[in-house]
């Protein structure tokens, strides 16, 4: 793992160490044609929801069209595979969560390396995920759910975008410091209509894709996953307040192939740290539960190498294995 961490961040430094030409003429004139911007989850939910946000913003500030392209599955491996294995030409962006970085320790055999094959392009934000179930739980808290739990082992339905996926990983850190058992249930599309319909029960969701069933009360929220409490969810307190030492937060980011050129890189770099700057798009990603957080590719490099070792103990805890 420390090898991998080394080498992904020996990428970066390389990367931005590259002599200014002849790449330096594309970045004048980049991008020349439609971008790209994988996604690997289905419409309408987080990394959707906020990848379209800042492909807008690029669209409207680099000339050409930044488009969405969902390929959900497989935890979100089967879009990663394809930007890992696209041309390193800035044409192709992969919309990166923390889900990239659990699964780069997760799978054993996938057909891609992301510490290697994938380079950070920009940091869009971070977001708790938000603790939902139906407004007909028996639980109206968490300290109430916490005790349902105890006294239900494995018979509340936890469901996740699939294993080992962040919202699972979640659940998984929940049930390892509260000694509590929930099934759990993977979905590989959009899971929220069961949820609204109260066939699954419960849900660690990423911010952006259920804020309004909470604000509209179609969904309760009973502890938000961040260290502390969100300003898009001020009445909803943290599960660190009941749990010492639990958090758990996502994040969206764009990444490239490696082998796309320095200087594309810092450009989209710069226009999406200027897109964060933006009042109207820094109210928008805020109103969803995003914290915008520029960085700089070798920032986000090293925010990813310490999200991957992070998550890889969580898994060897909690013996979380592949399907």
């Amino acid at each position: 793992m420390k090898s991998s961490r080394r080498q992904f961040l020996g990428l970066v430094a390389g990367a931005a160490a590259l002599p200014m030409a002849p790449h330096a003429a594309w970045a004048l004139d980049y991008p020349t044609r439609p971008v790209r911007v994988i996604v690997g989850f289905p419409p309408g939910i987080g990394p959707d929801i906020t990848g379209r946000l800042m492909s807008q913003w690029l669209s409207d500030h680099l000339g050409q069209q930044f488009i969405v392209d969902n390929r959900p599955g497989a935890s979100s491996n089967i879009a990663t595979e394809l930007a890992a294995k696209a041309a390193p030409d800035g044409y192709t962006l992969l919309v990166t969560v923390s889900t990239n970085a659990i699964n780069a320790t997760f799978y054993k055999n996938l057909a891609f390396d992301f510490t290697k094959d994938l380079v950070p392009v920009g940091f869009i934000g971070s977001t708790p995920f938000v603790m939902v179930v139906t407004p007909s739980f028996p639980a109206k808290t968490f300290e109430e759910f916490i005790a349902y739990a105890k006294a239900n082992p494995g018979k509340i339905d936890m469901a996740s975008q699939g294993v080992g996926t962040s919202p699972h990983v979640a659940g998984e850190m929940l049930m390892m410091l509260t000694d509590t058992k929930l099934l759990h249930v993977p979905y590989r599309g959009n899971l929220v209509p069961d949820l609204l319909s109260g066939q699954v029960q419960l849900y660690f969701s990423p911010l952006p894709q259920v804020i309004q069933y909470v604000r509209e009360g179609r969904l309760r929220a009973l502890a938000v996953t961040s260290a502390k409490r969100t300003d898009a969810l001020p009445d909803v307190p943290a599960i660190a307040e009941f749990v010492p030492g639990y958090e758990a937060s996502g994040w969206y980011a764009m990444s490239a192939p490696t082998g796309t050129p320095a200087e594309i890189i810092a450009k989209l770099n710069k226009e999406m740290n200027a897109g964060l700057a933006d009042p109207d798009l820094k109210a928008k990603l805020i109103a969803i539960g995003v914290e915008p957080k520029p960085m700089t590719p070798n920032e986000f490099a090293k925010f990813t190498a310490d999200e991957i070792d992070k998550w890889a103990k969580v898994v060897k805890f909690a013996n979380i294995k592949a399907e």
